[in-house]
């Protein structure tokens, strides 16, 4: 085609049939005029993002959206993310992501209450990651700040091989079962006991109780990993790009893919998230590159916290403020294609990530796929479109046809 080039990722935009709202998906439920659009004048099908023996993780299903194969080029989350905020790992150094939690209950009874801690602020969290900084600081390892309750841990010569679990995967479950295990694991979980010692009676969490706000309670780590290495967007693709998001996760990706990351006021990685800003700066961006990634974390956070209207009302926040001005750009100049699609389902009703195909939208529809007339943007239309890719990886193929 030649030209230019949008991906728009709604994370965790796919779903389940919900009770509460008819036995429909928030796609389904949701007004979205534009994604409608797509599907009936573009082309629709469905996508197993993600290889069916790996974890449905945004770090894989991202790489994999971007033409990276999880298989060969995957080795953990909290590399990607350590890229996102500047920190270089050595040949030894091992990255594990550090949520600050809310865990209820003591000993063989504790519980995952809140894998977010009631989306503690950025501030509060640096308060509570320096006293534990300062508790473990004959152990080696290094705390350094995320957003929200996103931060890392660096663990020189650490062991990359210990099993650990995510902790939005067991909301509401016992902890005892999913505690790290295997080499390394005695040493992590060290460290999570006393970050429990540590934030039980910090200043922090005193006023955040009185507040009547959840606790960061526990530092829970896991995604542990080395530096991977990826070949840069344009040596695979021979074009430039920049990234628009706000998770240290998908800018990590950027950075490693040799995109720029684009910084956008008020984009915050939640519901609340600017919308309408990051289709602007996307849309500028691409007055001097090739290519662009949109991701939005808001759906994928509404579905972690259960909620159907809060999943609902981002999709189609995504719809109205980012692909009004996004479509207006193809009806203007003719010389873009988009993409449309999740990364993995996030239902609402298990509160984590699914292993299954997502549905995607092309519009203009590329060489190689059929126009989908008559159809929506659901699941359901996605999978009666008869258009299966097996792999991710291809879409990019399509895209750039």
């Amino acid at each position: 085609m030649g030209g230019k080039y949008i991906i728009l990722i709604g994370d965790g935009m796919a779903d389940w049939p919900v009770p509460s709202i008819g036995g429909r998906t928030p796609l389904e439920a949701a007004s979205i005029p534009n994604m409608d659009f797509m599907a009936a004048n573009g082309a629709l099908g469905m996508v197993q993002v993600v290889p069916k023996e790996m974890y449905p993780g945004s770090d894989v299903s991202n790489l994999s959206i971007l033409g990276y194969d999880p298989v060969v080029v995957y080795t953990g989350r909290s590399p990607l993310e350590a890229a996102s905020i500047g920190i270089a790992l050595g040949p030894d150094d091992v990255a594990v992501r550090c949520n600050l939690v809310t865990l209820k209950n003591d000993g063989a009874d504790s519980e995952m209450e809140d894998f977010s801690a009631g989306h503690i602020s950025t501030a509060e969290a640096a308060e509570l990651l320096a006293s534990l900084q300062q508790a473990v600081a004959d152990k080696g390892v290094r705390f350094h700040k995320g957003v929200s309750y996103r931060h890392l841990m660096v663990w020189p010569g650490g062991c990359d091989a210990v099993k650990t679990t995510p902790p939005h995967d067991i909301h509401g479950k016992k902890i005892t079962s999913y505690l790290p295990q295997g080499d390394g694991a005695e040493f992590l979980l060290t460290i999570m006991e006393i970050s429990r010692e540590v934030f039980s009676d910090h200043p922090v969490n005193r006023k955040r109780a009185a507040e009547g706000k959840l606790p960061g309670n526990a530092a829970w780590l896991w995604g542990q990993g080395k530096a991977p290495r990826i070949p840069t967007f344009k040596e695979k693709f021979g074009l430039t790009g920049s990234v628009v998001a706000a998770v240290d996760l998908i800018k990590g990706i950027g950075i490693y893919a040799g995109l720029e990351v684009i910084a956008v006021p008020g984009a915050t990685g939640y519901t609340d998230t600017n919308y309408r800003g990051k289709a602007e700066y996307a849309l500028r961006e691409l007055e001097r590159k090739d290519f662009v990634l949109v991701h939005v974390e808001a759906p994928d956070e509404a579905g972690h916290n259960g909620s159907v209207e809060e999943k609902i009302r981002a999709i189609e926040r995504i719809d109205r403020e980012m692909l009004t001005p996004i479509l207006a750009r193809v009806r203007e100049k003719g010389d873009l294609r988009i993409l449309v699609m999740p990364d993995h389902p996030t239902p609402v009703e298990i509160r984590t990530h699914a292993q299954e195909p997502v549905p995607f939208v092309f519009y203009p529809a590329p060489p190689g796929l059929s126009t989908t007339p008559g159809k929506r943007y659901t699941e359901a239309d996605g999978r009666d479109a008869g258009q299966f890719v097996p792999a991710g990886t291809k879409l990019i193929e399509y895209l750039l046809a």
